[in-house]
């Protein structure tokens, strides 16, 4: 842990979006149920894709910030990916979904409503299909506006992924397990980026109290889950508990070497293929 003291406090902003697995991991610190002597943590919540846009272009705003993987290499100078916080689908993942049971080779036909240009969603979405024709919305109007007919399918992240079905439509393709198929590893959603300028002891502490703050939440599960439920946006208790599963887990306090080299290969193919145009440089804060 850090050696600062309480009366050297410093303060450390911390963004990520406003879901009930964030809002899980985060539980431990936003709840001061989880302290480190010298370090004051502030919250800041805000939907993915703002993020993302907000560490490219905010020139280190926030010390800690929730990314998508597919945004990384452009602020890898001023970031670093941690090792723990991250969301990881091991054999599921952002889906794309339509009103007809469309096959693989249809859906890539279709004109595709997708939560943003730097999502990890996307990124896989294109590697999948790079000549998919794609429009931004925002990932909670994507179900809406598929069932209203204003496009013909969706990408779908968050809790979509366990409640569109009672919208009536159907799964085309989940890219987690189309992932795993043809890589045989994990796919790498998102991760927490620090900032590089706080030097290494403190890039230490942070990362110590995060990943604190996660074990504390699996092993108070029901108060943690209790917590997040303000964020689990249309479900229930137990959907709730099922999506956390999906994305807080073992893989959330550390990737695994098959998980950062999932994060690698990911990077490196939509580099290859021409969706990244940073050549990325993974590089882990430790």
């Amino acid at each position: 842990m850090s050696t600062l003291t309480a009366a050297s406090t410093r303060e450390i902003a911390i963004a990520h979006s406003p879901d009930s697995d964030d809002a899980f991991m985060f539980y431990g610190l936003a709840t001061n149920r989880v302290s480190v002597p010298g370090l004051r943590f502030t919250h800041t919540l805000s939907d993915i894709q703002s993020l993302n846009q907000k560490a490219i272009e905010g020139d280190g705003m926030y010390d800690v910030t929730a990314i998508s993987f597919h945004a990384y290499p452009y602020l890898q100078e001023k970031y670093a990916l941690m090792t723990c916080g991250g969301s990881v689908g091991e054999g599921y993942g952002p889906m794309i979904v339509a009103p007809r049971a469309y096959s693989e080779s249809e859906i890539k036909a279709k004109k595709i409503a997708v939560p943003g240009k730097l999502t990890t969603a996307y990124l896989a979405l294109k590697i999948f299909g790079p000549e998919i024709e794609t429009e931004v919305v925002p990932f909670d109007q994507i179900i809406p506006r598929v069932v209203a007919g204003q496009y013909e399918a969706g990408l779908i992240i968050h809790e979509g992924q366990l409640t569109y079905d009672r919208s009536g439509l159907y799964r085309i393709l989940d890219l987690g397990k189309w992932w795993a198929q043809n890589t045989g590893l994990p796919l790498p959603l998102g991760g927490n980026a620090i900032r590089r300028s706080l030097g290494r002891e403190l890039i230490s502490s942070i990362s110590a109290a995060l990943r604190d703050s996660i074990q504390y939440a699996l092993d108070h599960r029901e108060e943690a889950l209790a917590y997040a439920m303000q964020f689990a946006r249309d479900l229930d208790p137990q959907l709730a508990d099922r999506f956390v599963g999906m994305y807080v887990n073992e893989r959330t306090l550390d990737y695994g070497e098959d998980g950062k080299e999932a994060i690698r290969r990911l990077l490196e193919m939509g580099y290859r293929a021409g969706i990244i145009a940073v050549a990325p440089r993974v590089e882990f804060a430790e």
